[in-house]
């Protein structure tokens, strides 16, 4: 089946929370298996935001769905507390105010 562009595909927050510091878990950066078993499931990792006390990281990504999120996780071995949709709004971009009703 044909792929979705990124930019058509729903944007998510994905909320993980890491027993041992950020690093100990996914090493020094994201491995080659789990990007391309992200690629495989359709997900594109955007960027994150990490806590300071590297415990805990938001993540935004694009994908087909929360399903799809959660399995990409679960073969990278990433763990996964929550999955939420949203939508950028940014004070610095033009925006049409019916992107954000649709």
């Amino acid at each position: 089946h044909a792929r979705r562009p990124v930019s058509a595909m729903p944007r998510y927050l994905v909320e993980r929370t890491f027993a041992n510091a950020w690093e100990a878990a996914v090493g020094a950066g994201m491995s080659s298996a789990a990007c391309d078993t992200h690629v495989r499931e359709g997900v594109t990792w955007l960027h994150s935001y990490i806590t300071p006390d590297r415990h805990r990281s938001y993540c935004i990504v694009v994908g087909p769905s929360p399903a799809a999120i959660r399995r990409a996780a679960a073969q990278s071995g990433l763990p996964v507390d929550r999955i939420s949709e949203v939508q950028v709004i940014d004070p610095h971009a033009a925006h049409d105010p019916k992107e954000l009703h649709s």
